[in-house]
C-alpha cells in the first residue's frame, strides 16, 4: 500500500545522503566445521559528553519470539528498529515523491534478519513505541525466525521513522523523525543478560551511542557480551544528520573502537574517520587497525570488499547487478560475513577460506540491492548460493 507524503507532518527532520553501492562476487563459498573461540575482556571507554531525554513510559517486554534454534552459534544484534518508507519512483527528491512503501528497517535489525534468512541463528536486542509500527516490526523480527525476546516497548515514544530518497543510481539520502523515538530510550536495566550472555557473536553500530540513556545500555550489553566470551562486531554505519556535530560522530564512533574484534566500515567513515586520508590507502586502513582487532572489513559497493588481519589483507571482487535500493547493501554483507564466522570462527586464520566467507558476503549484498526496502530485499541462502554458481559458469 502507498502512502503518500502529503499525508506525513513530523518534527526534527535531518538530511544526509549515504552511499553503498551493488556488490559484485565471482565464485562459490566454502563449508565450516563449528568452533568455540573466547574473546579477551572489555574495558568501557570514558564516556563523551552527550545529550539526556528522560524516559516517558515503562517499557514492556514482548511474550514471545522465534523458534528455538541451536543457539551455539548465535549472533545478538543490538540498536535501531525502525520503519523505512521509501519512494515508488527513483530519481526524485522527497518532495517530488509521489508515494511511499514502508519497509522495515534499522541496521542491526537488518543484520539479524539476514542471518536468519541465510539460515544462521539470531536474536535482536532494542526498543520500539508501543505503537502499531512497533508491533508490526516485533511481528516481522518473529516471521523471519529472529529471536526477539530482547525488545521492549516505550509507551511514551514513538518507533522511530525515515524517509529514503533513491537517486537514479539507487543511491539514497535519509530523513530521520526521532524526538526521541523509543530506540533511544533503552535502559540497562531493561536489557535481557541472559541472552546476550548466549551469543557467539555480539553485533551492534555507533547510532546507539548518540543520546543516553541508550548508550550506558549499549556499553554494558557489550561488556555482559565480551566477559562471556562473544566476539564483538562493530558496523559504525555513519549518520551525521543525528550526531549533534560531525566531531561528536567522530569521537563516539572511536570511543569503542579498540573493544571490537570485527569491524566493517566503508571508504567514506574511513575518509570521515580519518579526516580525509585517502581511503584507498593500505597505510591509512592499517591506521585504523588496533592491536586486538581480528578483521578489519572495507566495503566498496559494486567493487567488492578490502580484508585486513594481522597476518594478511587482499580484495574480494563483487558481483555486477543493476542496483534498484541500496538500502541494507552493507548489513546484507554483515550477514553474510557473520553467518559464516558465527560458524566457523578460525576462518579468521585461514585466508582461502575467509576469502570464501566474503565471496559469499558480497553475494548477500548484490541481491540485496535488486529489490527496494532492507529487509524484504535480503536473500535466502539458496538464492546466495544460485547466484555464485551462475557467476563461476
Amino acid at each position: 500500500m502507498a502512502l503518500h507524503s502529503a499525508a506525513l507532518c513530523f518534527n526534527n527532520i535531518s538530511c544526509n545522503p549515504q552511499t553503498s553501492g551493488a556488490f559484485r562476487q565471482l565464485s562459490a563459498p566454502s563449508f565450516f566445521r563449528p568452533f568455540t573461540v573466547k574473546a579477551s575482556g572489555f574495558s568501557s571507554p570514558s564516556p563523551v559528553a552527550l545529550p539526556r531525554f528522560k524516559l516517558q513510559g515503562k517499557a514492556l517486554p514482548i511474550d514471545n519470539g522465534a523458534p528455538e534454534k541451536d543457539e551455539s552459534s548465535l549472533v545478538v544484534c543490538f540498536g535501531e528498529l525502525l520503519i523505512d518508507f521509501v519512494p515508488t519512483a527513483s530519481g526524485l527528491s522527497l518532495a517530488e515523491a509521489p508515494a511511499f512503501k514502508k519497509a522495515p528497517g534499522g541496521a542491526p535489525a537488518n543484520v539479524a534478519v539476514g542471518i536468519a534468512r541465510l539460515g544462521g541463528s539470531s536474536a535482536f536486542i532494542g526498543k520500539v513505541g508501543e505503537d502499531e509500527f512497533g508491533y508490526m516490526l516485533a511481528d516481522i523480527l518473529k516471521e523471519n525466525n529472529v529471536n526477539n525476546e530482547g525488545m521492549r516497548f516505550d509507551p511514551g515514544a514513538r518507533t522511530a521513522l525515515a524517509f529514503v530518497t533513491l537517486r537514479k543510481d539507487g543511491e539514497r539520502e535519509f530523513m530521520f523523525y526521532r524526538n526521541p523515538s523509543a530506540d533511544m530510550l533503552l535502559q540497562e536495566t531493561e536489557l535481557d543478560l541472559d541472552l546476550i550472555r548466549k551469543a557467539k557473536i555480539f553485533h551492534y553500530g555507533s547510532i546507539s551511542l548518540i543520546t543516553e540513556p541508550c548508550r550506558s545500555a549499549h556499553l554494558a550489553a557489550a561488556k555482559a557480551a565480551k566477559d562471556a566470551g562473544a566476539i564483538l562486531s562493530y558496523d559504525p554505519n555513519l549518520r551525521l544528520p543525528l550526531w549533534p556535530s560531525a566531531e561528536s560522530a567522530r569521537e563516539g564512533i572511536l570511543s569503542i573502537w579498540e573493544t571490537a574484534d570485527v569491524i566493517k566500515i566503508n571508504e567514506n567513515e574511513i575518509s570521515f574517520l580519518t579526516q580525509g586520508e585517502d581511503p584507498y590507502d593500505d597505510s591509512v586502513v592499517r591506521k585504523l587497525y588496533h592491536p586486538d582487532l581480528k578483521l578489519l572489513l572495507v566495503t566498496e559497493g559494486s567493487e567488492g570488499c578490502r580484508y585486513y588481519t594481522k597476518e594478511f589483507n587482499g580484495r574480494v571482487k563483487g558481483l555486477k547487478v543493476e542496483a534498484v535500493d541500496t538500502t541494507g547493501a552493507g548489513d546484507a554483507f554483515v550477514a553474510g560475513t557473520l553467518s559464516q564466522l558465527a560458524t566457523d570462527i578460525s576462518l579468521l586464520e585461514d585466508e582461502a577460506r575467509l576469502r570464501d566467507a566474503l565471496r559469499f558476503a558480497n553475494a548477500c549484498g548484490a541481491l540485496t540491492v535488486t529489490e527496494r526496502g532492507a529487509i524484504p530485499a535480503l536473500p535466502s541462502r539458496e538464492a546466495v548460493l544460485d547466484v555464485l554458481l551462475k557467476a563461476v559458469v
